[in-house]
């Protein structure tokens, strides 16, 4: 079969690919930062692409244009924000209800935005968000240490990721630490900030490549994802899979059997740090739950038979 996808999401995109039977073929066509590409240039690669299905990741223009080229099937893939805030936006919303509407077929990378599509388009289905096991994978933890290495992995969106929330919270801890971030988010400067008025002395590195992000995880005993929306983020998938201990908050009434919390206070958060870093033990059995969660639920061999099945099911009604 195939395939054109168009777009990515976190990876989401090329993970899929990746683990795809042979006999699929897939065109992926990825925006560079050019101000061509990212608009005419897009455009003209849509409407040039042949395939026997069109996968687009977003519900934003990638997807209208396909959908006004006639490219079909097509499956519209959404990944949060297009549902959680574009759809309700005076410029944008229109083109994201369009795509619902009008797609094939709608997946969802998250759960709590599944009713959201299901409203719009009774064929939206959640597929979970596949992590690349031949580059996040497990390594025992750092040798015990009196000063934790705590890494800051979401991106400074504050709205969002609640990224100054959990520096408000490390900043309330009394064991020894040694914190980084990425460098990278729309509030980086005032994450900057927020840490050097707390006292909280944070090392902010630079963004390293998809493939290298997990010897980031490897350095450190313990990642800290978003305080936001209670989505699960690639940045707590890959990060769990690599075997370190991972805080970061989820709603339980879409994740019931993730060994992840549902904090809503600072202080809940802190108290939550502060029990991993204070006892070897728990670390440890936090990571074996949180392994066999994410290597039951988002095993990328699994996910790309799942997608497969969508695959084929579309073909044949065509």
């Amino acid at each position: 079969m195939e395939i054109v996808m168009v777009n990515d999401c976190a990876h989401v995109g090329e993970t899929l690919i990746k683990y795809l039977p042979e006999d699929f073929s897939v065109l992926h066509l990825k925006r560079s930062r050019g101000f061509f590409d990212k608009t005419f240039g897009i455009a003209w690669r849509i409407f040039r692409a042949k395939g026997d299905l069109y996968h687009v990741h977003y519900l934003l223009q990638d997807c209208y244009l396909a959908l006004k080229f006639g490219k079909h099937p097509i499956i519209g893939h959404a990944h949060g924000s297009d549902l959680r805030q574009t759809l309700y936006s005076k410029k944008w919303g229109r083109i994201v209800k369009y795509n619902l509407k009008n797609c094939n077929k709608i997946l969802v990378s998250i759960p709590t935005i599944l009713e959201v599509a299901k409203e719009y388009n009774e064929n939206a289905k959640y597929l979970p968000n596949p992590y690349d096991s031949e580059i996040f994978y497990p390594k025992l933890l750092p040798p015990e240490r009196e000063v934790k290495n705590v890494l800051v992995a979401a991106a400074h969106t504050f709205k969002v990721k609640g990224t100054d929330r959990f520096l408000r919270a490390l900043a309330l801890i009394d064991i020894p630490l040694k914190v980084e971030s990425i460098r990278y988010g729309i509030d980086l400067k005032r994450a900057e900030k927020l840490a050097k008025k707390l006292g909280l002395k944070v090392k902010f590195v630079n963004k390293v490549p998809h493939s290298q992000i997990n010897k980031l995880y490897w350095e450190n005993d313990l990642v800290l994802g978003s305080f936001g929306t209670g989505q699960l983020d690639m940045v707590a998938i890959e990060a769990m899979a690599c075997g370190r201990p991972v805080v970061h908050r989820v709603i339980k009434k879409f994740y019931p059997s993730c060994p992840l919390e549902e904090f809503s206070s600072i202080e809940e958060a802190k108290d939550v740090i502060e029990r991993i870093l204070s006892s070897r033990k728990k670390a440890e059995n936090r990571v074996r739950k949180q392994l066999k969660y994410v290597e039951k639920n988002h095993q990328p061999a699994k996910i790309a038979q799942e997608l497969v099945s969508v695959y084929n099911d579309i073909r044949n009604q065509f």
